[in-house]
């Protein structure tokens, strides 16, 4: 067992000696882009095992090492992480758990210190927890984010939210189940052999849009469209969603899901909006300004490749910012902030009219910026047709899956010739 080290504040440490001999356990959020991070972490000398459990004995966990006014998505995480160690699979002297620690105005933020709370709780306090941040929030002398490493998981992203858009267009129309996700696996081997190689993104982009093309499927002009907003975890994650993904696919709907880069360029953008209002952090506005003006350059690649298919593409950055002004103000920037009004603005205007409002309750952000929005919304685009759901401890997914069914039902009425929309 390595020599447990304590900072001055009383923090352990994950040490360099933990990095050699650790298990390092990481919570699902995005599986494609997930997938892709555990891949880079293990072939950079880490042991990085992610977590894909889900099911009521995760929340149960969570429930009873945190109090159950706890942001949501923190009590899941936790419960993951607590499910895990206590499954037997991992040696709790020689396992560590990684969290993102984001230093906004989010509950986030303060996941580690409620994850170190329920592992004392449990006698599991020798049990590091790494911060996963880019503002040097925590330090530990066993885990950099070398810069060939960061470089491969932002260029990562890209390929993800690529093959993500794909993916979500192709499964529900398949002729064979299955071709998709293992297409998808086959381009992750691909990518990990090939670093994520940035140089090669405009030449890889095109053959991974050409093997989705290949894929034998079936039109159905009756598929419903349904996109998927909300707060970033319970958007993505199928253990903070209870699987909707996989539930609307189910009922017969294609599902439209808003990529990361789109939350990551509005983490560069709210930092300079904020540059301009209050003149203050020029420094950040450097920093941010750049990060920008890299994913939107990305998002450009996507747009352009995408383009002359029979898919459907990204909405630039700016254009999607620029249909949210009559909502609701740039400067709006807590939780999803303004952009998550916009994702609902945007699938609205790409056809998308039906989609589920995904948010933890009890999150007043997102709150505000999406149940708080959908009326107005719908008072300029009568045609949406949007269903907003609750997760928390309490909600039970027979309940939330049948206000979906209701969504789809009034999704389906309006479908129907000869019926008038109005």
């Amino acid at each position: 067992m390595a020599e447990l080290i304590y900072n001055e504040q009383g923090r352990l440490l994950f040490t360099e000696e933990m990095r050699r001999e650790y298990t390092i356990l990481i919570p699902n959020m995005l599986p494609i882009h997930f997938t892709m991070l555990e891949r880079i972490f293990n072939n950079h000398g880490y042991k990085v095992k992610l977590l894909t459990s889900i099911g009521r004995k995760i929340i149960d966990e969570g429930l009873e090492n945190v109090h159950n006014d706890t942001c949501y998505p923190a009590l899941l995480c936790i419960g993951q992480f607590m499910d895990a160690l206590k499954s037997g699979e991992y040696d709790v002297n020689k396992t560590a758990l990684m969290m993102v620690q984001t230093g906004g105005g989010c509950r986030a933020s303060n996941y580690i210190h409620l994850i170190r709370k329920a592992l004392k709780r449990c006698g599991m306090e020798q049990v590091p927890v790494i911060s996963l941040n880019l503002a040097g929030l925590e330090k530990n002398p066993g885990f950099r984010f070398a810069p060939s490493m960061l470089a491969q998981f932002i260029v990562g992203i890209c390929y993800a939210d690529l093959l993500m858009l794909l993916a979500n267009q192709v499964r529900p129309y398949e002729n064979n189940k299955g071709d998709c996700d293992r297409l998808i696996s086959k381009w992750i081997d691909r990518l990990v052999e090939i670093k994520f190689s940035y140089t090669a993104f405009d030449r890889l982009s095109v053959e991974i849009l050409r093997d989705f093309e290949n894929v034998p499927y079936t039109p159905d002009p009756d598929k419903i469209k349904v996109g998927i907003v909300g707060e970033i975890f319970i958007k993505y994650s199928p253990l903070g969603n209870n699987e909707l993904q996989k539930f609307l696919e189910s009922e017969g709907c294609e599902v439209r899901c808003p990529g990361l880069i789109d939350f990551l360029i509005f983490m560069g953008d709210h930092q300079i909006v904020e540059t301009h209002l209050y003149h203050t952090k020029y420094m950040k506005f450097m920093v941010t300004s750049a990060v920008k003006g890299f994913f939107k350059m990305m998002q450009n690649k996507i747009i352009k490749v995408i383009k002359n298919s029979r898919f459907s593409g990204v909405t630039p950055f700016e254009e999607t910012k620029k249909m949210v002004e009559p909502f609701v103000s740039p400067a709006n920037k807590m939780g999803e902030g303004w952009l998550l009004t916009a994702e609902m603005v945007e699938l609205i205007r790409s056809g998308a009219n039906n989609i589920v409002c995904a948010q933890p309750f009890g999150c007043l952000p997102n709150h505000i910026v999406g149940k708080g929005m959908i009326r107005k919304i719908r008072a300029v685009y009568p045609e949406a047709n949007i269903v907003s759901i609750d997760y928390d401890p309490g909600a039970t997914k027979v309940n939330q899956e049948n206000r979906i069914k209701l969504m789809l039902s009034a999704a389906r009425e309006l479908q129907k010739p000869g019926l008038d929309k109005k």
